[in-house]
């Protein structure tokens, strides 16, 4: 299983047991194939979603409530 960039690390610092478990399976899958990054959907409290998004460079990580 690939290692998390230090940026996808330090994201998830703090955060919720169901957070990490959500959108850490994502963060893996990007490192893996390092080409993009990762958007993560906030529409608390009933949504939380994490897709890779071409238009994110890799290593980083935007959030909105689309």
């Amino acid at each position: 299983m690939s290692q998390l960039p230090a940026s996808y690390a330090k994201y998830l610092e703090g955060r919720s047991a169901e957070f990490i478990d959500t959108v850490r399976p994502v963060l893996l899958q990007s490192a893996a194939d390092p080409v993009c990054g990762v958007h993560v959907v906030l529409n608390e409290p009933h949504e939380l979603q994490a897709h890779l998004d071409e238009s994110v460079p890799f290593g980083q990580i935007t959030e909105g409530i689309d």
